[in-house]
């Protein structure tokens, strides 16, 4: 596996470099600020340095790009597999209704054949990312996981964009299929996160919208916990994301607050939230955080064969970049002293994160998390 990276920061000219791997890139993974992406001189440079690559990015709240942190930029990561085919899939999104749909129907477009691992990007606003994920997982080949992420648009919630071998459009979702018994993939997820103050029963909610908690205005409690953070909804809400547990006490989930409905008295989350499932307020543990991160380094390494990885995609919470502040290039250095300094790193910071919190669970949604996903070619 051959890997270079490029930091671009906007402009009519070329990238920095031109491309000096040894071999034409297959894949080309493209995280970037919104507006960057957006420039019409992007997607015909990168087409121009990459021609024969598949090109998948998608618009972020932050990129990572070796163990820095970046914002108002592009980190473009091109890939040469020795031994990996790949294919790749795209559906757009009418209504976040059409989200389960959208899962079968990307998945019903990949060959199963030596199908090994699913990445996924996503819109971060028009899709209900749980639904999305329910409808991949169903209908992929059994053992074949899926991870990835959805696109973010900092803490303006206003427009995200998904990129699939052209310019970067909202309302898409796109899978990467990688083939091959040589490929070895490794992932995991972690948080670290607090739960405080009670647990709560999710009385009234369709699909991603929560309306009621013990029969109660959804929107009139969470407002109650923020106090005078509540002014800054729905950024604020990135701070206080809500643990879910199901009935049956199934490990549970995170979920971060999308947007609010002052009408409807309602709050909008990046997945499903299941009336009788159980609900319980959350904040930040600074040093837990970090620890989360290396913790999720440690599960996809060691799901990974504990085979140093080439390359490592890392999917993060536009929540904890918030709340880590300056910080926040600690977690990425925590993933660093894990999988050493032969793995390049490259991700973004997300509205939502797509993995199994470890190789025997299964795939969701999560909010919140860091989760890792590596590659080593044997």
């Amino acid at each position: 596996m051959y890997i270079e990276q490029q930091h671009w920061l906007g402009g009519d000219g070329a990238l920095p470099h031109p491309s000096a791997l040894p071999a034409p890139a297959q894949l080309v993974l493209v995280f970037g600020a919104p507006h960057l992406l957006r420039q019409s001189t992007f997607y015909p440079v990168l087409r121009a340095t990459y021609p024969q690559a598949h090109i998948l990015g998608c618009s972020t709240a932050g990129e990572i790009y070796g163990t820095q942190v970046l914002d108002d930029s592009v980190v473009i990561t091109a890939v040469h597999f020795e031994q990996t085919p790949l294919q790749c899939a795209q559906v757009a999104l009418a209504a976040v209704a059409d989200s389960f749909a959208a899962g079968v129907q990307l998945a019903a477009a990949l060959p199963p054949g030596e199908l090994v691992h699913v990445f996924v990007l996503s819109d971060g606003l028009q899709v209900n990312g749980s639904a999305l994920v329910a409808g991949l997982v169903q209908h992929l080949p059994p053992g074949v996981a899926v991870t990835g992420g959805l696109a973010g648009d900092g803490d303006r919630f206003g427009e995200t964009f998904v990129c699939l071998d052209g310019p970067p459009q909202p309302g898409i979702v796109t899978a990467l299929g990688l083939y091959g018994a040589r490929l070895r993939v490794g992932y995991g997820s972690l948080g670290g996160w607090d739960s405080f103050g009670p647990e709560r029963l999710i009385t009234r909610a369709q699909g991603n919208i929560l309306y009621e908690l013990d029969g109660q205005s959804a929107l009139s409690l969470y407002k109650t916990y923020l106090a005078d953070q509540a002014a800054g909804l729905p950024a604020s809400g990135l701070r206080f994301p809500l643990s879910l547990r199901t009935p049956d006490g199934e490990t549970g989930v995170v979920r971060t607050l999308l947007a609010i409905n002052e009408q409807e008295q309602s709050l909008t989350f990046a997945g499903d939230m299941p009336p009788g499932s159980y609900a319980r307020l959350m904040k930040a543990n600074f040093e837990r955080l970090i620890d989360g991160a290396g913790g999720a380094a440690q599960i996809s390494y060691q799901a990974g064969g504990a085979t140093p990885p080439d390359l490592a995609i890392l999917i993060s919470c536009v929540g904890r970049k918030l709340v880590l502040q300056q910080r926040i290039e600690e977690e990425v250095e925590s993933v660093r002293d894990v999988l050493g300094e032969q793995a390049v790193l490259a991700g973004f910071y997300s509205y939502g994160e797509i993995s199994p919190f470890t190789p025997a669970a299964k795939c969701e949604l999560h909010n919140q998390t860091m989760t890792i996903t590596t590659f080593a070619e044997k």
